[in-house]
């Protein structure tokens, strides 16, 4: 699972989620999945996305994760009213309309296709295959 190795407050306010992204573009591979709405993406949702495009392609390619959970979540025990704040769970990464989450190269497009529209089922947001322009 990803985490960031120290943060530098251990709780995180929960902030918004509206406005366009950054990192729209497709950078460093051929093809892309693009986030279409905004949502929070666990550390297990990005892991389990990243284990089908390797299954999925049989690991021949390169791939590139370009989202990382850095914001903590948390949660109060069982039954617990009140009291405060809960416990760090876990990790998430933010995550805005536009932002690539995904980018594969070195297979054909149906198969970089095929592989991202199964990660993308793996996620919280609707999903869209992008090609490099």
């Amino acid at each position: 699972m990803l985490q960031p190795s120290r943060t530098k407050f251990r709780k995180a306010f929960r902030g918004n989620m509206h406005g366009k992204s950054a990192g729209n573009l497709v950078e460093f591979g051929e093809y892309g999945l693009k986030a279409m709405e905004c949502s929070w993406v666990t550390s297990n949702q990005i892991e389990s996305a990243r284990r089908s495009i390797a299954h999925s392609t049989k690991r021949a390619g390169r791939m590139w994760i370009r989202i990382f959970p850095d914001k903590p979540f948390t949660k109060k025990g069982e039954g617990t009213m009140g009291a405060g704040k809960g416990d760090v769970k876990g990790y998430v990464a933010v995550v805005k309309p536009g932002r690539i989450l995904f980018e594969v190269t070195g297979i054909t497009e149906p198969e970089a296709r095929e592989a991202l529209r199964l990660a993308g089922a793996k996620l919280p947001c609707v999903t869209r295959f992008v090609k490099k322009l």
